[in-house]
């Protein structure tokens, strides 16, 4: 049987968020790379207050398959591995289309920053 160490688990769940900040932000400098070289020709993209926060929310919600992590409770783990795969999946998913949207080298980063630290954390968890 093997034992599970609470803090490495938890820094496990920590590292898709940070590659998850680091796909968007590139994702930004990409689609103002895009906007500046047209000549300001493409179309905005804009968000609503509901859209804002929902994105909010779902970025805030990376932070709490580490603290469930630190719990150390059969029910925590479950809710860590539920909650941390659905963010998995839902990250890859939306960082996908939006690759294929905003440029293929965008899918490449989110499958190696947020997609593949994930899995792993799915794995040790």
């Amino acid at each position: 049987m093997t034992e599970k160490k609470p803090v490495e688990l938890a820094l496990a769940w920590l590292i898709p968020p940070v590659g998850a900040s680091i796909f968007v932000t590139i994702q930004c400098f990409s689609y103002v790379n895009s906007y500046v070289g047209s000549g300001g020709a493409m179309q905005a993209i804009t968000f609503g207050p509901a859209a804002l926060f929902g994105v909010s929310i779902f970025y805030g919600a990376w932070v709490v398959p580490p603290l469930l992590a630190l719990a150390g409770r059969r029910a925590s783990d479950w809710a860590m591995l539920v909650l941390g795969g659905v963010l998995v999946i839902l990250s890859m998913l939306g960082g996908v289309s939006d690759g294929l949207r905003d440029g293929i080298h965008l899918v490449a980063l989110e499958l190696l920053a947020v997609t593949l630290p994930g899995a792993v954390a799915l794995i040790l968890s």
